[in-house]
């Protein structure tokens, strides 16, 4: 009884906004009470046909070739990747606040993109024997106090019941954001980041890894790089956006 009035009160002094366009929620449908349905609606949604190797929606000059021209030029060491949205409009504001401004309670809504992505496309979920997030450095994560990747793994996991390994590839050198960074640069930058835990076993195992934005690839291709080199067999790679 208390907790019912203390929640009325709490939402009459702090209504509830959708964390993308900032209205209240109040009489509103919405997402888990943290994404009105209006933008859940307007995130720009990546549909097929895909690039063979990145995932990006190919367009009309590029459908014979089934690739698109980013991974023409580029060897990337994972074996497909895929996304279900773009990487703009509402998808950026809510991947901003989910990273920066310490919304970690956003990694339950964003990863329903996900996990539908999943169960729309029929990706062969249940042939991956684990599902690995991209790590963070300490430092990083330090600063950030979660790693967001790590978050939108755990939903999927549980909806998927795969076997997570949080801790299984780690982060060996504090690199600079990627962020601003030329294609070039981001390949210098991730390169040799990653190491393969002792304790965990590769060996002839398929991976899921998870991020939440797929930009050139270059992080998701070393750390496939690294989980190969310890043995794994097959990797995909599924980012919230691309």
């Amino acid at each position: 009884m208390l907790q019912s009035l203390l929640k009325t009160i709490a939402e009459i002094i702090y209504p509830a906004t959708c964390n993308a366009c900032k209205t209240k929620l109040k009489n509103r449908a919405a997402i888990d009470n943290f994404i009105c349905l209006e933008c859940w609606q307007k995130a720009k949604r990546n549909l097929p046909p895909f690039c063979y190797r990145c995932g990006r929606h190919l367009n009309a000059n590029n459908l014979t070739k089934n690739i698109c021209p980013s991974c023409v030029k580029r060897e990337h060491y994972f074996d497909r990747a895929f996304s279900p949205c773009a990487y703009e409009g509402i998808m950026k504001k809510l991947i901003y606040e989910f990273k920066y401004n310490n919304k970690d309670y956003l990694g339950l809504p964003l990863s329903k993109f996900m996990i539908n992505f999943i169960k729309e496309y029929s990706l062969p979920i249940e042939l991956m024997d684990f599902i690995i997030p991209i790590p963070l450095h300490k430092m990083r994560l330090r600063e950030r106090e979660f790693n967001q990747a790590q978050l939108l793994s755990n939903y999927i996991a549980a909806e998927f019941k795969r076997i997570i390994l949080p801790s299984a590839l780690k982060r060996i050198r504090n690199t600079k954001s990627q962020t601003e960074l030329s294609d070039k640069e981001r390949l210098s930058n991730i390169r040799e980041s990653f190491f393969v835990d002792d304790g965990h076993d590769m060996k002839n195992k398929n991976i899921l890894l998870v991020d939440d934005v797929f930009t050139t690839g270059a992080t998701t291709s070393e750390a496939a790089f690294t989980l190969k080199e310890a043995g794994a067999n097959i990797v995909f790679v599924l980012t919230l956006a691309n």
